[in-house]
């Protein structure tokens, strides 16, 4: 069985700033194909200049006009974290929702990936209903090279400062 992949590019803002990613083709439908979205938007949040400051990004599926796209759906800029209000995130709730943080704000895993940027997908649940939550976290040095993979299924947001904020930004 062929699957049509996940296209990820992203989109910046007229001074250059990052501003987002577009999804074409499908959504991603597994924590792994999360996961592979997010180790991109962390290697180009490693970039020098892109991401000025930690943001956040929801999972939309509002696009451009443009049908020769092919997008299905966007990870849109909801702005830097510290200018968050509590809630803020919570009609309609995202699929998924990921933090990244900017070479200036990364506290590198190893001491030879200095400069990396690192990042938190986060996939509500609905734990009363047995639909546990689901994050991975990526970090990345500027030239690219993976320096941190980690997927996790039925995690606790309260465990993780990010987590922690991204539940708080959805709760009603």
């Amino acid at each position: 069985m062929d699957r049509q992949p996940v296209e990820v590019s992203a989109f910046h803002r007229r001074d250059f700033s990052l501003a987002g990613f577009l999804l074409h083709g499908r959504w991603p439908d597994s924590t792994l194909e999360w996961s592979q979205v997010l180790t991109l938007a962390v290697r180009i949040a490693a970039v020098p200049g892109l991401l000025a400051t930690t943001t956040v990004f929801r999972a939309t599926d509002s696009t451009p006009e443009d049908a020769a796209t092919r997008a299905v759906g966007a990870m849109a800029s909801a702005g830097p974290v510290l200018d968050a209000e509590p809630g803020s995130l919570s009609a309609p709730p995202p699929p998924a929702l990921f933090i990244l943080h900017p070479p200036s704000e990364t506290t590198a895993s190893l001491p030879e990936a200095e400069g990396a940027a690192s990042g938190v997908v986060w996939l509500p649940g609905l734990p009363d209903l047995g639909l546990e939550h689901r994050a991975a976290w990526v970090e990345a040095e500027p030239d690219g090279t993976i320096s941190r993979l980690v997927s996790a299924v039925d995690v606790d947001p309260w465990q993780d400062p990010d987590l922690a904020v991204l539940a708080t930004l959805v709760a009603a």
